[in-house]
């Protein structure tokens, strides 16, 4: 689920009501589901006398034919019979054409299942099943299980976790942790940190550990015990493996004031060598949480839910904007400046609004939760390093609303359709509804979206056109995952779109641009390469060149890469200039601009020529005079300076083979020497260089 955990997803509320048609149950794509999956639900369940918190992990084996086997899960909820452990199950499903299905589970009281298949072979899930007011809402994530994994040994090296809920009373709590594990049932090197009903403490662990009760199913428990202010606690969890860096968990002590039901996911470190730092938060980060709060509506708690962008600078500086909906009252703050503090063990403190905590996984990716009363609590992760237009929200994708934070929230699960128009896109789709006054199946939706790089890059809007949803405002994490946020929904929560199992392959970016030679000489020409991240699609990739100054390098306007390539070249022309001159030349794809610097220099002078030679004196006495010849060159030596070439016609008068002319000057003198001679004789000195020559006669007399 794009490293999500569906627990800590924030939920909306969208009721697509218009256009119902019926589900599918042909089971056209039963093959999509297929192999062993692990899985987590948490939601609510209901009936005349109130609401109470309900949540489950477990597995199954899909034979890739409608039939659910293997199945085991653990449950958790208030009141008798809502706690089962390793409860063995079966089952069947179908899946049609639209990627869309039903799971009917054999457990007891029975459930109905509606999920929509990602591209990845995982599905997004809600119960399907409430009428009346009486049943269960909730969602949750099916991913694919590496039983290679399940054995104790597995669980080795750092982790970071993530869990939420709520007690009895369904008042809210979360708790963002980490641990050390050895591979052998102990966990040290311990942190956490609670918001306990508004609340925040850290948490001093006495004891921690683990096993792998079930070699065969892959489920396991974990124990932990800590205090808070002061106070003993212990927390136990019954988890069933996704792969051996991904767990998911859920609490099975009995529910109480005191003991919240928790469920979440716990994923493997990845720690920089040395540690965490400041460093490990660069650059954009899309967060999305969820809460249960007062939100100035009136005397009720209601869900609280928002999406923003946080933007580091890797050096304790953090700016964030998000999009909030409490009780159906939206706001949107931009601009929030503060600072964070990241410690090695990837625990980090947010001095930012009402404050915040989290324990990073990776770079730019981390559990987190807020310090005040809303006990809004959730997830970040990497925003693709691009500049998103609508051209990125295009293609198939699968949607659910997510952890629900109250039993009137309106889950869905359904397949969507974007077309990557600008400047206004248009989707479009099918979901089934689970909602506590009865379920709705294939409702159609349909919404116009906007996709900018500014204020916050990868922020947009949805305005729905079919459905009672309203508007809403999109995150995009990538082209291939985003969230959006209900304004208007007065039991929001937040939209969790990602690539589904009809989706082309993702459009690539444009990842560099190159010159050679960077610099020229005025007339010359440069080759130009753009590179993409993957190979062209169908119809090939054609990427808009551009240059800052025609006058002096002009490009083609656009390069084309052919169907399946990853580079085309271009050429560069250049004029002549009279100065040095740079120009930067522009590539764009897909929102991506990648830019490289041309330098042009003039040319240079044309090397000089010998213009004159003259001897001084012009008549000497042999053998006991000399003479002084000059070599003049038409314009100052170049660089190196220039050798000019020299010859006598007669021994009566000798010249070295070669005068030195240095670098910048014009003229060098060399020494004619004479002999005697019986007669007078007239000598022709010689001077050669650059293709001319020059001559003077020398008299010799007797």
């Amino acid at each position: 689920m794009h490293k999500l955990n569906a627990l800590l997803l924030l939920c909306l509320a969208l009721v697509f009501a218009a256009n119902v048609q019926a589900q599918s149950n042909s089971g056209v794509n039963n093959a999509e589901l297929n192999g062993n999956y692990a899985f987590t639900f948490s939601g609510f369940t209901g009936n005349s006398g109130g609401s109470s918190v309900f949540g489950a992990v477990g597995r199954f084996t899909a034979d890739g034919a409608g039939n659910i086997t293997n199945g085991e899960l653990d449950t958790n909820g208030v009141g008798p019979g809502a706690a089962l452990a390793a409860q063995a199950f079966t089952g069947t499903y179908a899946i049609g054409a639209d990627n869309r299905g039903v799971m009917t589970l054999n457990i007891p009281g029975g459930a109905k299942l509606a999920f929509a298949m990602m591209a990845n072979g995982n599905a997004q899930f809600i119960e399907f099943d409430a009428t009346g007011g009486v049943g269960t809402i909730g969602s949750g994530t099916m991913e694919k299980a590496d039983t290679s994994a399940y054995n104790t040994a597995s669980i080795s090296g750092d982790y970071a976790f993530g869990v939420a809920g709520f007690d009895d009373a369904n008042n809210r709590a979360a708790i963002a942790g980490r641990f050390t594990s050895n591979g052998a049932g102990a966990l040290t090197n311990e942190a956490g940190d609670v918001n306990a009903y508004g609340t925040t403490y850290s948490m001093t662990f006495s004891s921690a550990n683990y096993s792998v009760s079930d070699t065969s199913t892959g489920r396991g428990t974990l124990n932990f015990s800590f205090s808070i202010g002061g106070s003993p606690f212990s927390l136990n969890y019954a988890f069933y493996f996704v792969n051996a860096g991904k767990l998911f968990v859920m609490g099975t002590d009995p529910v109480s004031a005191s003991t919240p039901l928790l469920n979440g996911v716990v994923l493997r470190q990845q720690i920089p060598a040395g540690g965490f730092s400041n460093a490990a938060l660069n650059g954009g980060m899309v967060i999305y949480l969820t809460g249960f709060t007062f939100c100035g509506n009136g005397s009720a708690r209601s869900s609280d839910a928002l999406a923003g962008l946080s933007t580091t600078d890797g050096n304790g500086a953090l700016n964030i904007i998000f999009d909030e909906n409490c009780g159906g009252l939206s706001n949107s703050i931009s601009g929030l400046s503060g600072t964070y503090s990241v410690a090695s063990n990837g625990r980090t403190s947010m001095a930012v609004a009402n404050g915040g905590v989290a324990y990073l996984v990776s770079p730019n990716q981390a559990f987190l939760f807020s310090t005040d009363s809303s006990v809004v609590s959730g997830f970040g992760e990497p925003q693709a390093a691009m500049s998103f237009t609508n051209s990125a929200l295009n293609g198939n994708y699968a949607g659910v609303a997510a952890t629900p934070a109250s039993f009137g929230v309106q889950v869905f699960s359904g397949e969507f359709a974007a077309d990557g128009a600008s400047p206004t896109g248009n989707m479009t789709g099918t979901e089934d509804i689970g909602a506590s006054g009865g379920p709705v199946s294939g409702a159609a939706f349909q919404a116009a979206y906007a996709i900018s790089s500014s204020s916050a890059n990868g922020r947009g809007t949805m305005t729905v056109a079919s459905g009672e949803g309203g508007n809403a405002v999109i995150y995009m994490i990538s082209a291939t995952a985003f969230v959006a946020v209900s304004l208007n929904d007065p039991n929001p929560a937040v939209l969790l779109f990602e690539q589904s199992a009809t989706s082309p392959p993702p459009t690539p970016t444009l990842t560099s641009l190159t010159l050679s030679p960077a610099t020229v000489t005025g007339g010359d020409s440069s080759t130009g390469t753009v590179t993409l991240s993957g190979p062209a699609p169908s119809g090939g990739a054609q990427v808009a060149l551009s240059s800052s100054d025609t006058s002096v390098a002009t490009v083609p306007s656009s390069v084309k890469v052919t169907a399946g390539a990853t580079s085309a070249t271009f050429t560069v022309n250049t004029s002549a200039v009279t100065a040095s001159t740079t120009v930067t030349i522009s590539a764009a794809y897909a929102g991506v601009t990648k830019t490289a610097s041309l330098t042009v220099n003039p040319a240079p002078p044309p090397p000089p020529t010998l213009s004159s030679l003259t001897l001084n004196p012009s008549t000497v006495i042999g053998g006991v005079q000399s003479s002084t010849g000059q070599v003049t060159l038409s314009a100052p030596a170049p660089a190196g300076g220039a050798t000019v070439t020299l010859s006598s016609s007669s021994g009566a008068a000798s010249v070295p083979s070669s005068v030195f002319v240095p670098e910048g000057a014009t003229s060098a003198t060399f020494t004619v020497n004479t002999s005697i001679v019986l007669v007078s004789t007239s000598v022709t000195i010689s001077a050669s260089y650059n293709g001319t020559t020059r001559m003077a006669s020398l008299n010799v007399l007797l």
